[in-house]
């Protein structure tokens, strides 16, 4: 049975219309019809109730050696069924037929109008969700100006957006779908012209379907028009883009055609859509762009300044998490020591945030006052420890402190639940050392120290978690990969240059962490 009390209701009346000439029923037979035998007997484009009399030849072909005097097809989303009779009848069914396609008709339309809107709404949320997805400029803008050229049918679109440079400089870009680049590279930016203004300026959406006979066209100085070798355009649709957020336009659609009145009512409510969707998209990228800027200029205004010591070459790194947009807790230090040594620190506030750097700071406050006292690793981070657990929340802190002692070549550590620090000896053997030595700041309360000998020729590295670990590497498989890698920096002439490969060879560019780094090379002969 086909689905619907609507369509059972037709079905039923049609069948009741077949009568002979005395108004009486006859026999009607129903054949459920395949989709093949269907597009036969439908008009094409069919949808919804559809109600039809198929012509005879097409019957012929589907009912051979069947006499039929009357036939109606009744078809909906769900199949479509063949009412028909060998009985002599007059055109009743026929007349049944033809009203039910009036009365539906309408009602039909109607249907189809809403079909087309609610996949235009579909459509246009889809864009939204692809555009409010991002955080990259550069994208955003390009794929909005790729969606709205292919919705409106233009053809071709362009997009010009405002951005501001970090000396608050203003300066204009643009993209382009549907042409190449090289078609508008000889052109100037477009300009406040009687055209443009009111997209540039945010007044409202210009639709034109012969914009040459606009009388606001070729006004203006120098083209009067469009420059020569322009490409024609005379339906024309532009839609500015403004923030949300602070009411500013952020730049403007352009559509183009070179065919008169292409664009609809429809098409000027899409682009105007997807221009809201890109503002919004604008606004957060814009957003996370400042942050992590102003993010970037907090965390280099952390960083140490590196000594100078004799006889070491010391290389350090910090990177904030090339992932969001907050300040994370990793931090490192190099301190010389009055006695003439020089303490190494390398650590981690667990996440991120103005809490994370705050703990962080003054962490590395403490250490650096406590290391000017020469206490000896193990006191040192008991003192921090005791102090981490007075001043602040639970906080989960992670360090590794050092400290090297130039007379008699010796390394003396402790490890507060860091990752273990690496020592690559002058032969070329590879030692992790200091794992698993004491819990973290703020949580252990006793410490353990270790000393080992830091001839000439050895290197030392420390590093946090960011890495060697990450959302698709565990831990271990990290370290691996990063203890494998040594021995090509320790052979490197340049062992900045080294390191940053390390780093990229690590973690493609994509640490969704924090990266600090220490390398220390004692220098042979010193």
């Amino acid at each position: 049975m086909m689905s619907g009390r609507g369509t059972e209701a037709v079905a039923d009346a049609v069948r009741r219309a077949f009568v002979n000439g005395m108004g009486e029923p006859v026999a009607v037979s129903t054949r459920r019809l395949s989709p093949a035998e269907a597009d036969q007997l439908l008009p094409p484009g069919s949808e919804g109730l559809t109600v039809v009399v198929p012509e005879d030849d097409v019957l012929g072909a589907l009912l051979p050696g069947i006499t039929v005097t009357g036939a109606v097809v009744v078809a909906d989303e769900t199949g479509a069924r063949l009412f028909f009779t060998s009985v002599p009848v007059g055109g009743q069914h026929e007349l049944v037929a033809a009203g039910i396609r009036a009365a539906t008709a309408e009602l039909a339309a109607e249907v189809s109008r809403l079909r087309t809107e609610a996949a235009v709404v579909d459509a246009l949320h889809s864009v939204g969700r692809q555009l409010t997805a991002q955080l990259d400029i550069d994208r955003i803008v390009q794929d909005a100006t790729d969606a709205a050229t292919k919705a409106t049918g233009a053809a071709f679109g362009a997009f010009f957006y405002n951005l501001v440079d970090e000396l608050g400089e203003s300066y204009t870009l643009y993209t382009l779908s549907g042409v190449a680049r090289e078609a508008f590279a000889g052109f100037p930016m477009p300009r406040n012209t009687d055209v443009f203004a009111p997209t540039f300026d945010g007044q409202g959406t210009v639709r034109s379907g012969d914009i040459t006979a606009d009388p606001r066209f070729g006004r203006n100085e120098p083209y009067h028009g469009m420059p020569a070798g322009h490409l024609p355009v005379r339906s024309y649709l532009a839609v500015s883009v403004v923030s949300p957020t602070s009411g500013d336009v952020l730049g403007g659609f352009f559509f183009g055609h070179p065919g008169t009145g292409r664009f609809t009512e429809r098409h000027e409510y899409v682009a105007e859509g997807i221009a809201g969707y890109a503002a919004i998209a604008l606004d957060n990228a814009r957003l996370f762009d400042r942050e992590r800027h102003l993010v970037g200029q907090l965390s280099r205004s952390m960083l140490p300044v590196v000594p100078e010591i004799p006889g070491l070459d010391i290389v350090t790194r910090y990177l904030p998490a090339a992932t969001g947009s907050k300040i994370g807790g990793d931090w490192f230090d190099v301190i010389r020591l009055r006695s003439g040594g020089t303490a190494f620190v390398i650590g981690d506030v667990v996440g991120h945030g103005v809490t994370a750097a705050t703990v962080m700071g003054q962490v590395r406050t403490a250490i650096r006052s406590y290391a000017q006292l020469e206490l000896p690793p193990a006191d040192l981070l008991r003192e921090v420890s005791e102090l981490a657990g007075a001043l602040f929340d639970p906080s989960f802190v992670t360090c590794f402190y050092a400290v090297h002692e130039p007379d008699g070549h010796t390394l003396t550590y402790g490890n507060a639940g860091h990752l273990p620090a690496v020592l690559v000896r002058p032969d070329g053997a590879i030692e992790e050392i200091g794992e698993a030595l004491s819990q973290p700041l703020g949580v252990g309360s006793k410490f353990a120290e270790r000393q080992t000998v830091f001839e000439p020729g050895t290197d030392l590295l420390l590093y946090t978690d960011g890495l060697v670990e990450s959302r698709t590497r565990d831990l271990t498989l990290g370290i691996r990969w990063l203890l494998s890698g040594l021995p090509a920096l320790r052979e490197a002439p340049d062992v900045g240059a080294a390191c940053d490969e390390l780093i990229t060879g690590l973690t493609g560019g994509r640490h969704d962490d924090d990266i600090a780094l220490i390398h220390v090379r004692h220098r042979a002969g010193t």
